[in-house]
């Protein structure tokens, strides 16, 4: 799965029946910090639930098109990172260059995190934890 340059939040929601529509909520946090603004109108795209379990099983294939952004990570880089969100599977989001997703587990939302980069994905990296509350 290839998510676009463009990205402006990731995260996890339900969607409600609100009797003749339904309705996907964005968290406070992504208008409070600018990533969206109320009133605005966005594309919306809907990944299932099981596609992150997926994503991580088919890993090992995923690499970056040449022609493609390269990930603005490496692995074994070291990074200071804040957990903004939290992922289906408990594992904590940091968003860095480009809206590119870290994945910690083991973190929680609002801590700051030394992280050693240890997977590199064209969408998404992982990260260990090395120091918390930095």
């Amino acid at each position: 799965m290839e998510i676009s340059d463009e990205l402006l939040c990731l995260f996890s929601a339900e969607v409600s029946d609100d009797g003749d529509r339904y309705v996907v909520e964005v968290p406070r946090r992504e208008v409070e910090t600018g990533a969206v603004d109320a009133g605005g109108t966005y594309r919306v795209a809907l990944i299932s639930a099981d596609a992150e379990s997926d994503e991580t099983a088919e890993s090992t294939e995923t690499e970056t098109p040449p022609d493609q952004p390269q990930p603005p990570v490496e692995p074994g880089e070291t990074r200071y990172v804040e957990i903004e969100d939290i992922g289906k599977q408990g594992d904590g989001i940091a968003r860095v260059e480009r809206g590119y997703v870290i994945i910690v587990p083991g973190a929680d939302i609002g801590e700051r995190v030394k992280i050693e980069v240890t997977e590199v994905k064209s969408n998404f990296a992982v990260g260990e934890i090395l120091d918390e509350d930095v």
